[in-house]
């Protein structure tokens, strides 16, 4: 007899039970031009205890430009055009004014690296968006069902700028090759939520 599967809230309460330990982050100011609020300068190092923890009082306009650097790291992404393939340049969104190294770093605060493919080339991921779950009111009208395919980091045509802010991390990180080992299809995700009273929740797939 073919067991049935558990339910969406059965799995995200297994999720909750089987919680992974999130890698440890180091950020490194690589360049410093202009004046920047919180006095960072070329040198300063950040310590984040995973993706989610933010060093004490640190800047939340860099927060928001490095989170999708973070993200992808965390769950295995290689960036192939940086020596260390495990690591990424982010600038400061406000003109420039710095520039951090992301870094994944293990216990004892050394930096995990990986050489970089003797060679590379764009190699742009297709990716599918669902709509997994529907309720309330969307202005877009998404429903149940609706499937979207995008090429790489291009944004659909059209399609919500709340919704595709708030999954652009895991689209950036299924991208440069990611997985999310908790999915019974680790090259998915589908706890992507619109931020407008959670009435979508996507699934993203990358497809090749």
């Amino acid at each position: 007899m073919e067991q049935a599967k558990p339910s969406m809230s059965e799995l995200r309460k297994m999720v909750k039970k089987t919680r992974v330990k999130f890698p440890r982050l180091r950020l490194t100011v690589t360049k410093q031009e202009g004046y920047c609020y919180h006095n960072y300068k070329v040198g300063d190092q950040f310590i984040f205890d995973d993706f989610t923890h933010t060093p004490k009082d640190f800047c939340l306009g860099a927060a928001h430009s490095i989170f999708p650097a973070m993200y992808a790291l965390t769950f295995g992404a290689e960036f192939p055009f940086m020596d260390n393939v495990f690591s990424l340049l982010t600038t400061c969104p406000d003109g420039k004014k710095v520039e951090f190294l992301t870094e994944l770093i293990d216990e004892n605060g050394l930096v995990i690296s990986k050489p970089k493919p003797a060679e590379h080339k764009p190699n742009p991921k297709t990716m599918e968006i669902e709509v997994k779950e529907a309720s309330g009111k969307c202005f877009y009208g998404y429903k149940i069902g609706d499937k979207i395919q995008v090429k790489g980091l291009k944004t659909p045509e059209g399609f919500c700028g709340a919704a595709y802010h708030m999954m652009f991390p895991v689209l950036f990180a299924l991208n440069f090759g990611s997985k999310f080992p908790f999915m019974e299809d680790p090259n998915s995700l589908d706890t992507p939520t619109c931020p407008d009273g959670g009435h979508i929740i996507f699934k993203v797939t990358r497809k090749e």
